[in-house]
């Protein structure tokens, strides 16, 4: 027998059931069997509503303390990930030079951090490198943006105040 040829409607088969709708039949066993469609969820935010605002709060106060732009970027940097980074910061203008990009791509398990000539004066490539180590080490934790937070933290301390004009 070929399947699907053979079709018997018995009377304690349910085509649709009021409690379940289509899709419900009664086994021989008296249990209910309840097909559904599966739905897949759409792509959620990465950041809750409370890290978005504790990451913004963090880029606003080393911004402010310091006079250097600080910005974050998140995603894939691409197969060259150092120029990606370039690229992201140089994207900033007029503003790039006392400017800081913290870069990181976690697919790709990369952070780049990108100042500009006049940002670079006050940061050192050995404060961006504990800054690393110190995201590295949140991120190992399955902190994101506690690790983003700790890194703006540090390098604002670093970089000290914004200088008087």
């Amino acid at each position: 027998m070929v399947a699907g040829d053979l079709v018997r409607h018995e009377p304690d088969v349910l085509v649709e059931d009021p409690e379940h709708g289509y899709g419900a039949v009664r086994t021989n066993s008296g249990r209910i069997s309840v097909a559904q469609q599966r739905t897949v969820a759409p792509p959620g935010l990465p950041f809750s509503t409370v890290a978005l605002t504790r990451l913004d709060e963090a880029l606003t106060l080393s911004s402010r303390a310091t006079g250097i732009g600080f910005s974050v970027y998140l995603g894939d940097l691409g197969a060259d990930t150092r120029v990606r980074a370039e690229e992201l910061h140089a994207a900033i203008g007029t503003h790039s030079a006392e400017s800081v990009l913290i870069a990181v791509s976690p697919g790709q398990r990369r952070v780049e951090i990108i100042t500009g000539t006049e940002s670079s004066r006050r940061l050192t490539d050995r404060g961006c490198n504990l800054a690393v180590m110190s995201m590295v080490a949140s991120f190992k934790e399955g902190d994101l943006v506690g690790g983003l937070v700790s890194a703006l933290r540090m390098l604002a301390d670093q970089a000290g105040n914004a200088p008087k004009h």
